[in-house]
């Protein structure tokens, strides 16, 4: 649902035998984490906001020690369909205030809010797909999960070999029912890997989807006697779980990958070449540093029409672009924080007029030592990701510098 008013909610409540209500918000990794409260008390939520001990959530320790609250967001009303239908349940994503009512500094889908208003008043919108893979392992007797995976069945591999589809279909119903529209899914390369791809919209509107997306998988899953698992590198010897971002930039409703080429490219060299100084934001554990450079993950700061080995790619077709796909980024972020940094870094290089590099359509497997050596790579641990984001000038004289810092000192803590 969009474009709800608090009566409007307030009216689907009553006419709808909703009983339980979720305020969700996620922690600085991405996880959601939501307080219930009961119909007759969310008009004051929406009013006043809830209360919750922000010390006991990461990235929520705010250093003035002020009270912070949870104020849903209208606009993101769902209703859960897995759990009962007689005695409802709805969701809605809040935004983090101050008991005046002023946004917390450190929300992060407050920033990415105020990033895209940026993008706004340079005259531009952007548009993101998300294309996630998730592994499924079996459980043991208690529910929990073992380390032996679901299936065994590889790339686009169909029943028996693939025996995740029943959950898959489960989760594309269930997401549509929540009007969230998958494109596709399939099994993937890894013994009980899978990937569900989901349509393209505002960058807003698909941060809160995927959090949304997790959290169907990972219940869906467990009806089926299943465990997701989205971290980077699960399982040593078979590929990781990556999470590929799709963009495009519009002028109304005008695609400048074809209106503006040239606007497109200088948004795609602003990331490009503030990768080093960013990954730390799309890649915030440890083993994401294990699954960069292994099998088809990238490790170069390269881009590509065609090879998919590459860490941008430009797809062509008949001569048209439609968007460009980054690839290093892994499900275990924050998705607000994530797309805020990545479209502050795109409109850097707009301000700046960057230009990309020449592509690099060598196939990955065919590039020389020689050649290797002389590209520029992503960073190959946690610490030398957080070292390059600490010394960039690029995060450090932003308007959004102490968020960057903040979120850079808990990661340390916390590795």
């Amino acid at each position: 649902m969009s474009h709800l008013s608090i009566e409007d909610t307030i009216e689907f409540v009553e006419e709808n035998d909703v009983k339980f209500i979720r305020l969700a918000f996620c922690d600085l990794y991405g996880n959601q984490k939501n307080i219930s409260i009961m119909p007759s008390e969310l008009r004051s939520a929406f009013e006043d906001g809830v209360n919750f001990d922000t010390f006991l959530i990461l990235g929520f320790d705010d250093e003035s020690g002020k009270d912070l609250f949870l104020k849903p967001d209208p606009d993101t009303m769902h209703v859960l369909p897995w759990r009962p239908q007689s005695g409802r349940v709805i969701r809605f994503y809040c935004n983090v205030v101050y008991a005046d009512g002023t946004p917390y500094a450190m929300d992060y889908r407050q920033f990415l809010k105020n990033t895209m208003e940026e993008c706004n008043e340079m005259g531009f919108s952007t548009r993101m797909g998300l294309r996630s893979e998730f592994y499924l392992f079996k459980t043991d007797d208690d529910g929990a999960a073992t380390d032996e995976t679901f299936d065994n069945g590889g790339y686009l591999d169909v029943a028996p070999n693939d025996k995740g589809e029943n959950i898959r279909r489960e989760i594309c119903l269930t997401l549509e029912e929540m009007g969230i529209s998958p494109q596709t899914s399939h099994h993937e390369r890894g013994p009980g890997q899978n990937e569900i791809d989901f349509q393209s919209s505002d960058v807003l509107t698909t941060a809160d989807n995927f959090v949304t997306y997790k959290n169907v998988v990972e219940n869906m899953s467990a009806r089926n006697g299943a465990v997701a698992c989205f971290e980077p590198r699960p399982i040593n010897d078979a590929p990781g779980n990556g999470l590929h971002i799709m963009m495009a930039n519009y002028r109304g409703s005008a695609n400048l990958f074809n209106e503006d080429r040239e606007f497109s490219e200088s948004f795609m060299a602003g990331i490009i070449n503030r990768m080093r100084d960013i990954t730390i934001f799309l890649n915030c554990r440890r083993d994401s540093y294990d699954r960069l450079g292994f099998m088809e993950a990238p490790k170069y700061i390269t881009w590509s029409k065609q090879n998919n080995s590459r860490l941008f790619r430009v797809p062509e077709i008949n001569g048209k672009r439609k968007h460009f796909i980054l690839r290093s980024p892994d499900s275990c972020l924050n998705p607000y924080l994530a797309s805020a940094v990545i479209l502050q870094a795109g409109m850097a290089g707009v301000r700046n007029n960057e230009k990309l590099p020449p592509a690099l359509e060598v196939n990955s497997r065919l590039l020389t030592e020689e050649k290797n050596a002389s590209l520029e790579k992503l960073p190959e641990t946690i610490e030398e990701a957080i070292k390059c984001a600490e010394n960039s000038s690029f995060l450090n004289e932003s308007n959004f510098a102490k968020i960057a810092k903040n979120y850079i000192e808990t990661i340390k803590m916390n590795i």
